[in-house]
């Protein structure tokens, strides 16, 4: 497949509870420093009574939707990245779609890949484009992970927030730096029950097997798209890499040799948002004018499943 995609908007939401380490070292045996010198967090954000992941995807995606200026018509499919939907049907992505009168023909599912689920969702979508026609596609990432954890196990409640992000992709012509690799390797390092399951069994996580499997697939995925697209880590003005912990990217731009400032880190105010985590970081740099039209760059996703993925892409919302 040829066809390439150009990141045209983005959108954000997060939900309106901040919990922070000292609001968390009064729940479980934790403190300030020791999570942050562990994992670069500092405060996430919890749903509330009436928040979802669905409510807070339908938010980023009107957002996004609404920046990109382009009508619901201009939708040609629409894919949610997520692991903590409120429901097993509807989708999120048929919430997303009734919430924003997407046209009936917008094909809409969701895809579970967990940290990586933005980089597949993506790559969904350039195929639907491709295959079934359409030029633009609407791709979100959210969770609600605060519903997931254990509030007593501080090796991991620490580590989780709620968010969602939205980005609108155009179909382009395949001489626009584009590239995509996807990957996975059946492992229950990282294992969350879902809800058919009796009890549903909160995030469970072996922290030093995922360290390992993350600072190889990092670079690993860096590597594939770069050389996919013949670019140089150089030539990218971004890498956005999955939000996990500081201490993982940190690693890998030891062992890349390369300029810390392109690795964009938000960590330490939203905490691991697993899908959502590469969309609201593209969404606040876009806010914020660190990204600019014209600008390329990677996305790289690792978690549980275990999967792997990253991307190049260009950023130019001015060029329709």
């Amino acid at each position: 497949m040829n066809a390439a995609l150009r990141l045209i908007a983005t959108g954000g939401a997060l939900p309106g509870r901040t919990v922070t380490n000292e609001d968390l070292s009064r729940m479980v045996d934790t403190s300030d420093e020791w999570i942050t010198t562990r994992t670069g967090i500092r405060a996430r954000h919890w749903c509330g009574e009436n928040e979802s992941a669905a409510t807070l995807a339908i938010a980023a995606a009107k957002q996004a939707l609404s920046r990109s200026g382009l009508a619901p018509a201009d939708i040609g499919c629409c894919i949610c990245a997520t692991l903590s939907a409120p429901d097993a049907t509807p989708s999120v992505a048929c919430q997303i779609q009734a919430a924003l009168s997407l046209p009936e023909n917008c094909p809409a599912l969701d895809v579970n890949a967990a940290c990586s689920g933005f980089l597949y969702g993506t790559a969904v979508a350039r195929g639907l484009l491709a295959t079934m026609g359409g030029r633009h596609a609407l791709v979100v990432g959210c969770e609600a992970l605060s519903r997931l954890i254990d509030p007593t196990d501080r090796s991991t409640c620490v580590l989780f927030g709620d968010g969602a992000g939205a980005a609108v992709f155009e179909l382009t012509a395949a001489s626009v730096p584009f590239a995509v690799t996807l990957g996975a390797r059946g492992d229950a390092a990282i294992h969350a029950g879902g809800p058919s399951r009796e009890g549903s069994a909160p995030i469970t996580m072996d922290g030093k097997a995922v360290f390992r499997f993350a600072v190889d697939a990092l670079p690993r995925c860096l590597h594939a798209v770069l050389e996919e697209t013949g670019k140089t880590l150089d030539e990218l003005d971004w890498v956005v890499c999955h939000q996990a912990n500081s201490r993982i990217i940190d690693h890998c731009v030891r062992a890349l040799k390369a300029d810390p400032a392109k690795f964009y880190k938000n960590m330490e105010r939203h905490g691991n948002t697993s899908a959502a985590s590469i969309p609201v970081a593209l969404n606040e740099l876009a806010e914020n004018g660190q990204l600019k039209p014209g600008q390329l760059l990677a996305c790289i996703g690792f978690g549980g499943g275990l999967t792997w993925g990253g991307m190049i892409v260009e950023y130019d919302p001015l060029r329709r």
